[in-house]
């Protein structure tokens, strides 16, 4: 196999895991997105809750200074009843006070109202609250592990990069040109396995001819299809002492030959 073909080869593997390491670090702050996005619509319903309870509270207390303002108006109505002199008068009075009566029992309902109402609305706020809480510490926990991923990750990648650096300055001009065209063209996948006799990548059967002359291992081939570069990498038989005979490709894939 030629030494370019090996580099080359090499860099490919390279590029694969490079770019999962880009896309899990690109991935990484969605996914704290998605989860801070869900943490916001938790805040809000647990605002609404509070809106609403301290809504009852708020008339609950405003009924109350009703029923108050209501029950001091009957009392000076009592008092100015016992100095009516004609029955017109008796009955008027009495008459406002059995109004001021209707309405005292009409607020004191709807205070009872709330107070049912105020009893789940308050358990909701203090269960939200403490689901928040939770929700927030998970939230910052995973921010944390976030980072630490990304800063692992990024690590990696500059790793491999410094690695597909050395590896391209080894290689010839006009195949590291043709190497990095092609893996633009189909993102990273320019080199085609071919040691079945078809490019696994688009699957055109390769000519007989061609397929000696890729055999040889002396000349770089493409495709004659997709313009690939075409890899012939056989298994290589190893003799193992504990067993049978064992098969390695020269990308290291082991195969079991017994």
């Amino acid at each position: 196999m030629l030494a370019d073909l090996e580099l080359i080869v090499k860099m490919q593997g390279l590029d694969i895991r490079a770019n999962e390491l880009r896309k899990e670090i690109a991935l990484l702050p969605k996914q704290i997105a998605e989860i801070e996005k869900a943490l916001v619509a938790h805040s809000r319903k647990l605002e609404a809750d509070r809106a609403s309870l301290a809504s009852n509270l708020k008339e609950r207390k405003l009924k109350d200074l009703e029923i108050q303002s209501q029950q001091a108006k009957m009392a000076k109505l009592k008092d100015q009843m016992a100095s009516a002199k004609t029955n017109e008068q008796f009955k008027a009075f009495q008459n406002e006070i059995e109004y001021c009566e209707k309405e005292i029992r009409k607020h004191e309902d709807r205070v009872m109202e709330l107070l049912e109402r105020s009893e789940p609305l308050a358990a909701n706020v203090k269960a939200a609250e403490a689901a928040l809480a939770e929700e927030k510490a998970v939230v910052d926990r995973r921010k944390v592990e976030a980072r630490e991923r990304t800063a692992v990750d990024q690590k990696a990648l500059d790793e491999l990069m410094t690695e597909r650096q050395s590896l391209a300055a080894a290689v010839t001009r006009p195949v590291l040109n043709l190497f990095e065209r092609l893996s633009k063209k189909y993102s990273g996948n320019a080199i085609s396995d071919s040691t079945k006799g078809r490019c696994t990548c688009c699957h055109l059967e390769i000519r007989p001819q061609l397929f000696q002359d890729l055999r040889r291992g002396d000349k770089l081939f493409v495709c004659e299809n997709c313009g690939r570069i075409l890899h012939y990498n056989p298994p290589v038989a190893v003799d193992v002492e504990a067993g049978g005979p064992v098969a390695f490709t020269t990308s290291g894939s082991r195969v079991d030959m017994s």
